[in-house]
């Protein structure tokens, strides 16, 4: 089993319900469990105008291969109505595979670490609230990129993200259904 880290990502509809229901939608995949989920992160969208967006990060515990992955997250982006028109348009649902163990990927599909985490607070800081001394292949000590995203705005929300009988996160984890 491969420790990997996804990010969550709304900025249509009910952002708090869906990432709630992807996190379920995650739970319910075979060969994976959810054993942490960061807090809800409100941000500015990047690249693009649009509503501000809800973000989180999951780590996972997976034996699922990392194109397998990818293609479950892509297969829950689309039952959350997730449309691709142009690049960076607004989204019902984004998940992205930030991490996977400790692999360096560079596939047409999947870039693995994700090519952007380093240079995105509403990843980084959720990242780290999981794994605060986390490091990525290539990129080294993540808390070493936070001064390069601090004039991101980004805001950490006091309602942490809820499964049907409990709230997910890192201490709440077992509550929350979780091993």
């Amino acid at each position: 089993m491969i420790t990997a880290y996804v990010g969550l990502g709304a900025n249509l509809g009910d952002l708090r319900r869906t990432l709630e229901a992807a996190l379920v939608d995650l739970a319910d995949l075979k060969d994976l469990s959810v054993e942490a989920v960061s807090g809800a992160w409100r941000s500015a969208p990047v690249g693009c105008e649009g509503p501000d967006y809800l973000n989180a990060v999951a780590r996972l515990r997976t034996g699922l291969a990392p194109l397998v992955l990818l293609e479950a997250l892509q297969a829950i982006e689309q039952r959350h109505g997730r449309e691709r028109p142009y690049v960076n348009a607004p989204r019902t649902l984004d998940l992205d595979l930030l991490l996977y163990g400790d692999e360096t990927l560079a596939l047409e599909r999947l870039t693995v670490p994700h090519p952007r985490l380093h240079q995105r607070a509403f990843v980084l800081k959720p990242l780290l609230e999981l794994d605060p001394a986390l490091s990525a292949p290539g990129l080294g000590d993540l808390r070493s990129h936070l001064p390069g995203v601090a004039a991101q705005a980004i805001e950490r929300e006091d309602e942490p993200l809820r499964r049907p009988h409990g709230p997910f996160g890192p201490q709440a984890a077992t509550l929350a259904g979780f091993p």
